[in-house]
């Protein structure tokens, strides 16, 4: 996910984003996570923001809930059900568009008649920065495992547990925001190897800028949690140094792929529909080697998407908080910047991957592979009036920057729902 082929073959993994904070903006109370802090004074006007928050952003921790709550018994598939007329209506919108366009969504502004479409809904793609969402899931389950009676305990470790980044957080060009709170001063920087984070501040810089050495020390401290149990919580620095020193390759790449993809199958998602198969950063694999490739697809991901809503991802607590740190609160591009969702809720991860052959002399850049080129999308859109739905569009269009074309399909994709 993470290697680069020297010339003439460039492969390049990029987040999706430069900056785009999620999590309600009033959740630093919750969850410590300091930038958060900072949203709270822009919002109440103490600090001056050049760029103003869209209106869909300023749900509080309160409002955000769980869609499908009342159909918790249903199974996924079950519900992917085509509604012919909806999936003729869906079909329009890719006419004369060829099968790099690949697409699940589900409209679920009516919980006792939802209506589902797809669109080459098998197609496998790589993730990208979609596979975090794989590695906040991996996170909450062993939390649950740890602390199996408890939700503050669980949330309370989020909180106060604070480890190092190490060689596991190099290298990522991307930047992290770092805001001190008494001296009211926003830092943006790439991760080094002294930086110390809370867990659910790893976590945020991890979605919230999608940033890969967050996402691998994330996936490390869950590695660490499945293998120290109980014990996890009073970990010191020193023990976990010795363990990945001193645990044998093989059983370290085992067990870091066990972590993030067996909860995937534990939700009825096949290895052909989703799975993690290396590190976001090369310092990770100084421990822990890539292990059966990545891939994702628009059906098994929507398959996540309809647990979370309905509770079953983990527990209904779990899936909750997952949703609120997929909420984005600040600038959205992509798919997430059509102009029609200004006003809607925005829960979304996005996440793209290219590759160039500049031997054949064509042009060739950032984000318009002519060998590869994908973008992912996966969103959650709640618009005020409560027209709800769910939508996982990846694609893989050569040698075009990919994120108009989102933002064109998002525009059609809500006019065509809303009109129904």
């Amino acid at each position: 996910m993470n290697k680069i082929i020297h010339f003439p073959l460039l492969f390049f993994f990029c987040s999706a984003f430069t900056t785009l904070p999620y999590y309600p903006i009033d959740g630093y109370e919750h969850t410590g996570i300091k930038r958060l802090k900072r949203l709270e004074l822009i919002k109440s006007g103490e600090i001056k923001n050049t760029t103003p928050l869209p209106a869909g952003a300023f749900k509080s921790y309160s409002e955000i809930q769980l869609n499908l709550i009342s159909r918790k018994q249903d199974s996924a598939p079950a519900l992917m059900t085509i509604d012919t007329d909806f999936q003729k209506e869906i079909n329009q919108l890719f006419r004369g568009l060829d099968k790099s366009y690949s697409l699940t969504v589900l409209d679920i502004s009516d919980v006792g008649h939802i209506r589902y479409a797809e669109r080459n809904e098998t197609a496998g793609y790589q993730p990208g920065s979609v596979g975090k969402v794989a590695v906040l899931n991996g996170l909450f389950v062993q939390l649950a495992k740890i602390f199996p009676d408890s939700w503050e305990k669980r949330t309370e470790l989020l909180r106060n547990k604070s480890v190092k980044a190490g060689v596991w957080g190099l290298t990522d060009e991307h930047t992290i925001p770092i805001y001190n709170i008494e001296k009211n001063t926003l830092v943006k920087r790439q991760v080094i190897a002294s930086d110390v984070f809370t867990l659910y501040e790893w976590t945020d810089h991890m979605l919230s800028v999608s940033n890969n050495g967050a996402a691998s020390i994330v996936w490390r401290e869950v590695m660490l949690m499945a293998a120290f149990g109980e014990k996890y919580p009073d970990l010191t620095q020193e023990e976990s140094d010795a363990y990945f020193k001193e645990t044998p390759r093989k059983e370290l790449t085992d067990l870091g792929n066990d972590v993030v993809n067996l909860p995937l199958r534990d939700l009825g998602i096949t290895a052909d529909e989703w799975r993690l198969g290396s590190f976001f950063t090369r310092g990770a694999n100084t421990y822990v080697g890539d292990k059966g490739g990545s891939i994702g697809t628009p059906y098994g991901i929507m398959k996540f998407l309809i647990q979370l809503e309905q509770g079953n991802v983990v527990d209904e607590a779990s899936s909750l908080e997952m949703k609120r740190l997929m909420y984005m609160t600040d600038r959205r591009i992509r798919y997430a910047q059509a102009p029609a969702l200004k006003e809607a809720a925005v829960y979304f991860k996005s996440g793209s991957l290219y590759k160039c052959d500049r031997s054949k002399g064509e042009e060739c850049g950032k984000y318009m592979g002519n060998v590869s080129n994908f973008m992912n999308s996966v969103a959650i859109i709640e618009h005020p009036d409560n027209c709800n739905y769910m939508v996982v569009l990846m694609t893989n269009v050569l040698r075009k920057n990919s994120a108009s074309d989102h933002m064109y399909l998002a525009g059609n994709i809500d006019k065509l729902i809303r009109m129904d």
